[in-house]
């Protein structure tokens, strides 16, 4: 009988709980957009879409520097870039939402050809070689089949991306194992992905997913609704 003075229930504690979860989310937001949050020399951090603080798009058009090998699907007169990362929960929400329909509706119709550029987040600590490891299927033009198993089975934790996942891939996906894993093991390249992170900084990168279309920023894992404005408008 004691005890029941001072027991809590658990809906005595939703307010002050949503209060500091939103407190949280508000000071990440504004450290988001004034730059001051930073890891090894990157003001970056995954973006939470619809939070009402990073930002949707911008008007003016950046110029991106290009990569000849860049791993690109579709064509029509707009190009979206996007800058991902395979560890990114956001980066995943655009794919299982999102890019289903702007690939249906906009690529698979010739409208629209999408590129992928490689800005693996470095808190992100299987990011980096899940990275490295598209563009070794890239190398034997499995770029986009191996894309799709990497944010079908990784998670934001890492699990499902660690190097005996990612050669497991492989080899589900009947790629030359023996290329693929010298590839992934010698870090062939490191050098692709080194190459986006900087040219994504150089467009003013801020955070994962960042996309341009036709040279347009747009940020977060966006529903499909804000994409299909900026395309639609690009398209005429």
């Amino acid at each position: 009988m004691f005890l029941k003075k001072y027991d809590i229930k658990e809906k005595d504690l939703l307010t002050p709980v949503s209060i500091l979860i939103a407190a949280i989310l508000i000071s990440v937001s504004i450290c988001f957009s004034a730059g001051k949050i930073s890891w090894s020399g990157i003001k970056s951090v995954s973006v939470v879409a619809g939070d009402g603080q990073a930002p949707v798009a911008g008007n003016e058009k950046v110029s991106i520097t290009k990569r000849g090998n860049a791993p690109t699907i579709g064509s029509g007169k707009v190009e979206i870039v996007e800058f991902s990362d395979f560890q990114c929960p956001f980066c995943q929400q655009f794919y299982n939402n999102a890019y289903k329909d702007i690939k249906s509706k906009y690529i698979d119709t010739g409208k629209v050809k999408l590129t992928f550029r490689q800005y693996p987040l470095p808190f992100h600590a299987n990011a980096q070689k899940a990275a490295e490891a598209s563009e070794c299927a890239n190398k034997q033009n499995k770029f986009w089949q191996y894309h799709d198993v990497l944010f079908t089975k990784g998670q934001a934790d890492g699990t499902g991306l660690a190097t005996a996942d990612l050669k497991q891939y492989a080899q589900d996906l009947g790629l030359d194992t023996n290329k693929f894993n010298a590839c992934l093991d010698n870090g062939e390249t490191a050098d692709i992905v080194k190459k986006d992170l900087a040219d994504g900084q150089k467009a003013g990168v801020n955070g994962t997913p960042t996309f341009f279309i036709n040279g347009k920023k747009v940020v977060g894992a966006q529903p499909f609704s804000v994409f299909q404005t900026a395309i639609d408008e690009a398209l005429k």
